[in-house]
């Protein structure tokens, strides 16, 4: 699309973190190719469609780092559970579902992602190739991985920690599969990772396999690291170490690895992770559904590390990620020690931006408002209560902001949403289809496992 924004705001993020007043920016194809006065970029470009950008704010698409769009078809149910949701929810409902059923709720993860100003996901999950060209449907720019695992997932529920090769070569096959049949198609949109699910479920074997295709195919990688207490107490039975050990032992931590939550990485850990480079996507708003997430985040912001944001499971929602996202890194030592106002709002938007671009490689692609990075944007609606007065945009932003405030989103140069309407799903359909699909689900899920009890409160559907 060739596209000029006009006598708008934008808010760079670009190595000097500018915000430009009444600039314009201009879209060839799938590229930023200028960004300045308007009126110079008019007579640059007067063949280029104009968007009065007035009242709006321009910028780079928000990147969710660590999510599982799947998972929607458990919101409003676990988070008020106090089990391992992990192994006696999410893991069940995952092999309930039938391929058509994941790309549903997988779309609907899309769907709420887009408006809420996202243009990148990054989802590792299972029976991922089964589902993939749907969420690449929506237009959105995705990094996929199959969560692979030797030790199978459906068992450890029951105490059961036994390798299982079989199980593990099916997803080592399903990871073959996606990368040949998606890696670098859609124009480039849809990419593959390389993922291994957690440090409790994967053999020195798995790791090993997983480092081997990484190296084949030049994928970075991730895992979820540390997440809960029931992970840390199984990597000790089973390797004598913590989780961050265990994955230096076996050669996996690196700056090509982003290992999600870090929930329960000692200080030891934190030196080992910082000296390795290896990066943190942190989900603190998930983390916080049971209180504040106890993560030593100070001591891992001290190191340098790179962070990074996701939402992780039930919801696509940045802006939920970013304001409490914020109040945990400022509350990051605890009583101990407070950390002051830091992060500022500007060090938060860096890291659904800037860093989390870097995560997945892309640096030079995404995450900036600058000729030659692909355009991927959100467009911000600064006539709204939240974003006035207008003093600091990128404070309201972090502060207040919410999905309401997303004008439009481009991918690629192409609106997948535009003045408020998504032009990529047919919304009314989809959510109609989702409430359907995750109630069959449930009731499969629950019949198949008379151990898994109902949520808190029980199962009741609203038919709204």
């Amino acid at each position: 699309m060739d596209l000029l924004i006009t006598d708008t705001l934008v808010v760079t993020c670009d190595d000097e973190r500018r915000i430009l007043e009444r600039a314009a920016v201009a879209i060839s194809g799938d590229r930023i190719v200028a960004i300045g006065d308007t009126e110079t970029l008019r007579r640059n470009w007067p063949r280029h469609e104009a968007l009065n950008g007035r009242g709006l704010a321009v910028l780079p698409g928000f990147i969710n780092a660590h999510t599982h769009t799947i998972l929607t078809s458990l919101r409003g149910t676990v988070e008020d559970w106090d089990g391992n949701a992990v192994y006696s929810y999410m893991s069940p409902i995952s092999y309930t579902m039938d391929d058509g059923e994941r790309a549903v709720m997988a779309e609907l993860g899309c769907l709420e992602a887009i408006r809420s100003g996202c243009t990148t996901l990054v989802d590792p999950f299972r029976h991922v190739p089964a589902y993939a060209r749907r969420m690449a449907a929506p237009g959105l720019r995705l990094w996929l991985s199959e969560n692979c695992a030797d030790i199978d997932t459906r068992r450890i529920r029951f105490g059961e920690y036994a390798v299982d090769e079989a199980f593990g070569r099916t997803f080592l096959d399903r990871t073959v599969a996606g990368i040949e049949a998606f890696h670098g198609t859609e124009n480039g949109r849809l990419r593959c990772q390389i993922a291994a699910h957690a440090t409790d479920n994967c053999s020195p074997a798995m790791l090993r396999s997983l480092l081997d295709l990484a190296s084949k195919h030049n994928l970075t990688r991730t895992i979820h690291l540390a997440q809960g207490a029931d992970e840390v107490a199984a990597v000790r039975a089973m390797h004598g170490c913590t989780p961050a050990e265990y994955l230096h032992r076996e050669g996996f931590l690196g700056p090509d690895l982003v290992g999600a939550h870090w929930t329960f990485c000692t200080r030891s850990d934190i030196e080992l992770l910082a000296r390795t480079r290896t990066q943190m996507v942190h989900c603190p708003a998930n983390s916080s559904r049971r209180g504040p997430h106890p993560v030593l985040i100070g001591l891992i912001r001290d190191a340098g590390i790179t962070i990074s944001l996701g939402t992780d499971n039930m919801t696509e929602d940045m802006f939920q990620a970013m304001k409490i996202g914020q109040i945990v890194h400022r509350g990051g030592r605890g009583r101990e020690k407070e950390l002051g106002v830091t992060p500022q709002p500007q060090d938060t938007l860096d890291m659904i931006t800037r860093n989390a671009a870097g995560s997945v490689g892309a640096a030079e692609e995404i995450g900036q408002v600058r000729p030659g990075m692909k355009a991927d944007l959100t467009l911000i609606d600064l006539n709204q209560p939240v974003m006035r007065p207008l003093i600091r945009p990128v404070a309201n932003l972090v502060h207040y902001g919410h999905p309401g405030i997303v004008h439009s989103v481009l991918v690629d140069g192409q609106f997948v949403m535009r003045d408020r309407r998504v032009l990529t799903i047919d919304e009314p359909a989809l959510l109609a289809e989702a409430q359907v699909v995750t109630r069959r689900v449930w009731e499969r899920m629950i019949a198949a496992n008379p151990d898994i009890p109902p949520p808190p409160g029980g199962l009741r559907w609203f038919d709204a």
